[in-house]
């Protein structure tokens, strides 16, 4: 896997921004870079670890999604908040209205609190001032915008969903793209499927829905075989944006490198969280332009190179459950306590579990 980046500094650039692919460190000639990009696999790498499994987790509350625990520790979240609805934006002044009043009317119907952020990923149309004038008569409406983005680009979709869920105050996070493709009615459905299923996540599936070409149809067999060989992803439509989460697993995805939007749902998978799917509608868009390239060089390239990452990443995971000891009684007894995983009382002598 290292030799196409150049050595273990290079190959580690497909972690830390995917240049050494293309030749820029070949066989470590840029030495700088390959370092860089070995910083951004190091951090990637504990992004991935710090996330600990449901059945670990000590309990804080009850979960009505889950038979398990959900874990209130994340001061963010807010009791009359029930779920959070995150779209990225960029370039999307025709749609964002039309977005965020269909919201509104699928997720009224459900009773609950919630909220809508908006991510601004560099629009340089009016996709942020249609969005904050819409804020005016809509408190539950929010407007996030990422700051350091290239000129006339965006972050992209892995970066703006990060910045969003870093934001987002609900318990539940539901996501959806911005240019209405997504249909916004099916978040109920798969709320009412995650509370039946007692799952973690449902990821939406829109192969039913999709009127795609031979070639589009071809591409997305032999992508689906990939991740099923090197990484046991068996979820059919990983590119749909429409999924609905616990939030716990949102903040714990490493977003901040491009591309690993795609592997949301296998990566709540490998935590040990339970993903089902459900299929969703799929409608053309009626405003904008894609902001997505097609073909080996745009996609299929860059995908392969990411599922190498991930699959490597992947076997570098270690469990970072821990519980504090502390002394209890008298000087022969400690007990573990206040930690994540089962609890346990063990002699200050021995070590041996009691």
């Amino acid at each position: 896997v290292a030799r196409f980046g150049g050595g273990w500094g290079g190959g580690a650039m497909w972690v830390g921004g995917r240049t050494g692919f293309w030749g820029r460190s070949w066989w470590g000639r840029d030495a700088e870079r390959g370092n860089d990009g070995f910083m951004g696999a190091v951090q990637f790498t504990t992004a991935i670890k710090m996330a600990v499994p449901p059945d670990r987790q000590e309990a804080d509350g009850a979960n009505p999604y889950n038979a398990g625990s959900m874990p209130q520790t994340d001061r963010l979240i807010q009791p009359d908040i029930e779920l959070s609805v995150v779209s990225p934006a960029h370039n999307e002044e025709g749609n964002v209205g039309a977005l965020v009043e269909e919201i509104r009317r699928a997720v009224e119907a459900l009773g609950i609190g919630f909220e809508v952020v908006i991510v601004d990923d560099g629009s340089t149309d009016a996709t942020r001032a249609r969005v904050v004038e819409l804020m005016a008569t809509r408190p539950w409406l929010r407007c996030v915008a990422m700051t350091k983005t290239p000129a006339g680009k965006g972050a992209g979709q892995s970066a703006a969903f990060l910045a969003g869920f870093a934001e987002c105050r609900g318990r539940l996070v539901a996501t959806l793209d911005a240019d209405l493709q997504n249909d916004p009615a099916d978040i109920a459905r798969m709320i009412n499927l995650m509370r039946e299923r007692g799952a973690d996540m449902v990821q939406g599936d829109r192969s039913g829905a999709r009127k795609d070409n031979f070639v589009r149809r071809i591409g997305s067999v032999v992508g689906r075989k990939f991740r099923l060989w090197l990484l046991g992803d068996s979820i059919r439509d990983t590119g749909c944006s429409l999924r609905v989460m616990r939030r716990e697993i949102a903040v714990r995805l490493p977003l901040e490198f491009r591309g690993m939007h795609r592997f949301i749902p296998v990566t709540a998978r490998h935590l040990g969280y339970t993903v089902v799917e459900m299929r969703v509608n799929h409608r053309a868009r009626m405003a904008g332009e894609t902001k997505y390239g097609m073909g080996i060089v745009q996609r299929a390239i860059p995908g392969l190179i990411d599922l190498l990452a991930v699959r490597y990443m992947r076997s570098r995971r270690r469990a970072t459950d821990h519980a504090e000891v502390e002394r209890v009684e008298g000087p022969a007894d400690v007990e573990v306590r206040a930690g994540r995983g089962p609890q346990a009382t063990v002699g200050a002598g021995s070590g041996a579990a009691r």
